[in-house]
């Protein structure tokens, strides 16, 4: 089987919850020995974010969706020993990740300045709410928090109620850039030879995700309004209810207005100055929109996504996630795979030399203590059964 595209790369985990975990966890997918370092006893919070729990355990289901491929360890990093310990796997890995508040890790020997003392080459990336300067930076928060202070709630939901993305977007788009990030350093580090610190902040990713929204405003100095399902790009691009059920649909340029309204039978709106294009139709939304919705409202949803796809225009169901998991595209990507009775969700990424090809199911509490602090920090067994006992691992 050909080899994975970091092989050879060790991450060493200080992180719980999701954003760091999600970094951890790409990493980990792309072929990095993680090893996940979780306080002794108690572990990784999100391990008791449940219900739901996987049947018959007191796992729940969130930490599972950041914590597959990983290594388990446990260490009491409050300890002098347990701190001996964390320098000892952090000599011998090119990567730390953690979450601590600014300061935490400092105050036990393990900040960036102490560690890159014995391992000048370590990448050292930090995630937390604020960053590690300003006034916020040592302030506590979660993404909810960083929805509403980076602007993305503002532009979500409908005119008279800002809303927060349903799912945890902000941890997840920091997830993406810390994995780029390490990525972009581990790179540097093999051409000069130095590790560095990375310090990434939540709700600078929040705000740097409002991209073209934000772009709109920095040129034009108007505030996006909000508009329910609807985008803002050409126009239509948003959600319509068919006689039964909703569809969303995009025909963004001329090209695709026309063969929408070749689909609808409604070529003559070409023919009206307001609606002939994209300006027009974006200058008029409030007129064509309603004229838009009595079309759609004459036929199924399936009625129209076969003859809107006839007419090569982009379209989709709005899918609950039963619908979801059993799309015909869907499985064919096989995006949902199964390891030892535990579905999961693949990686997306798609590579022609380097695949993912294997998962191994998150790690239960310190499963791999004794394996990795033998393999790592050379204890013996009787060295690991002691720490054990007196609850430093």
């Amino acid at each position: 089987m050909p080899s994975t595209a970091l092989t050879g790369i060790r991450v060493l985990d200080l992180s719980r919850i999701l954003a760091a975990p999600l970094a951890t966890q790409m990493l980990a997918d792309l072929g990095a020995d993680v090893i996940k370092v979780e306080r002794p006893g108690a572990g990784d919070d999100s391990r008791t974010y449940g219900p739901p729990f996987v049947p018959g355990t007191d796992t729940a289901a969130f930490y599972l969706s950041c914590n597959r491929n990983k290594r388990s360890v446990t260490v009491n990093h409050a300890t002098a020993e347990g701190q001996e310990l964390i320098r000892a796997l952090a000599s011998r890995s090119d990567v730390l990740v953690e979450n601590f508040r600014v300061g935490t890790l400092a105050k036990y020997g393990l900040g960036y300045e102490s560690l890159r003392e014995i391992n000048p080459r370590l990448v050292h990336l930090s995630v937390t709410g604020f960053g590690q300067t300003g006034p916020y930076a040592r302030r506590p928060g979660y993404d909810g928090i960083f929805q509403a202070m980076s602007g993305m709630m503002s532009v979500s939901g409908h005119p008279e109620e800002p809303m927060k993305v349903g799912i945890s977007m902000v941890d997840i788009l920091t997830g993406l850039y810390a994995a780029t990030a390490v990525l972009a350093a581990l790179r540097h580090r093999d051409a000069t030879g130095e590790g560095q610190f990375i310090d990434l902040s939540l709700l600078d990713c929040g705000l740097a995700s409002l991209s073209h929204f934000a772009m709109n405003y920095l040129v034009s100095g108007e505030v996006p309004e909000r508009r329910g399902n609807g985008g803002y790009g050409g126009i239509p691009s948003q959600a319509f209810m068919c006689s039964d059920r909703p569809l969303f649909l995009v025909a963004g340029n001329d090209k695709q207005f026309a063969a929408f309204c070749a689909a609808a039978d409604r070529t003559d709106l070409l023919q009206d100055p307001r609606f002939a294009t994209t300006s027009a139709r974006i200058t008029h939304r409030a007129e064509i929109l309603p004229v838009l919705q009595g079309i759609l409202r004459t036929r199924t949803r399936d009625d129209w996504l076969a003859v809107l796809d006839e007419h090569d225009v982009p379209a989709g169901p709005f899918n609950e996630l039963p619908e979801v998991f059993a799309d015909p595209q869907i499985r064919h990507r096989e995006m949902l795979v199964e390891v030892d009775g535990l579905p999961l969700l693949a990686n997306p990424v798609r590579f022609s030399a380097t695949p993912v090809g294997e998962y191994a199911p998150p790690p239960a509490l310190g499963e791999h203590t004794a394996e990795v602090l033998g393999e790592l920090a050379e204890l013996t067994e009787d060295q690991v059964r002691d720490l054990q006992g007196r609850g430093i691992i």
